[in-house]
C-alpha cells in the first residue's frame, strides 16, 4: 500500500454496532504472521446486537462460547461453524453488553497469491486465506498479529447499501448486513432494491 494504515483505537469499537457496521466498510483488516502480511479492503459485513437479536449467538445468554461477546469491545470473536469455517467477528459496544460485527468479505489488497481472483470474498473463504482461527478468539484488535486499520490519505468514495443477513433462520426482517454497492468482491451481487439505511435498532 502507498500508505501506512492507522490502527483503530478501542474507542472507535465503544459505539452503536450499526454505526461500527457502516464505518468499518473502506476500512482495511490486516493479518501478520511473522515477516508476512495480508491486506483486503471491508466491502460486507453483518451486524448482532444483545440477547433479544435471535441470530445472534447471545440470545440464550452468558456461555462459554459467547464470553468474548461480553467482554470489552475491540476484541476479535472467532468461532467454528458447520464443522469447517471459521468466522471472524469484532466485540463491540460496552463491556458487558454482547454485540458484534461478522466481517463476510474484503477485497484483496496485498498479500494474496493463487488462481483465485476473489480470496476473501466470503467469511470462512476470508478466514482460511489469512490465517485466522480459534487461537485468534479474544485477541485485541490493536495487536500486532490482527488489526483494522484506516488509510491516512484520501479516502475513496462509495455507497453504502443494508439488506437482510445471509444463513439464517431467525431476525431475517432486520436490514442488518452492510456492503459496499458495486463491489465485486462481496459475497453476493449488489442489489439495485437494496435499502439505503438499515433497520433501526429498536432494543438495547
Amino acid at each position: 500500500m502507498s500508505r501506512e494504515l492507522i490502527i483503530l483505537s478501542d474507542s472507535f469499537y465503544a459505539r452503536n454496532t450499526l454505526d461500527i457496521a457502516s464505518d468499518l466498510l473502506g476500512k482495511y483488516l490486516v493479518r501478520k504472521i511473522g515477516k508476512r502480511r495480508w491486506v483486503g479492503r471491508i466491502v460486507e459485513v453483518e451486524a448482532y446486537i444483545g440477547e433479544k437479536d435471535p441470530a445472534c449467538h447471545a440470545f440464550r445468554g452468558l456461555t462459554p462460547r459467547t464470553r468474548v461477546m461480553y467482554g470489552r469491545p475491540g476484541h476479535a470473536y472467532v468461532y467454528f461453524t458447520y464443522g469447517m469455517h471459521f468466522m471472524l467477528n469484532i466485540v463491540t459496544e460496552r463491556e458487558g453488553y454482547p454485540a458484534a460485527v461478522l466481517v463476510r468479505a474484503l477485497e484483496p489488497v496485498e498479500g494474496f497469491s493463487g488462481k483465485d481472483p476473489r480470496p476473501t470474498n466470503g467469511p470462512g473463504k476470508l478466514c482460511k486465506n489469512m490465517y485466522i482461527d480459534q487461537k485468534l478468539n479474544g485477541i485485541s484488535l490493536t495487536s500486532g498479529q490482527l488489526w483494522v486499520g484506516s488509510n491516512s490519505g484520501n479516502s475513496i468514495g462509495f455507497e453504502i447499501r443494508w439488506s437482510p443477513r445471509i444463513g439464517i433462520v431467525s431476525g431475517t426482517e432486520k436490514l442488518w448486513r452492510a456492503y459496499i454497492y458495486g463491489n465485486e468482491h462481496t459475497s453476493r451481487k449488489s442489489n439495485p432494491r437494496d435499502a439505503k439505511k438499515p433497520t433501526l435498532r429498536l432494543y438495547d
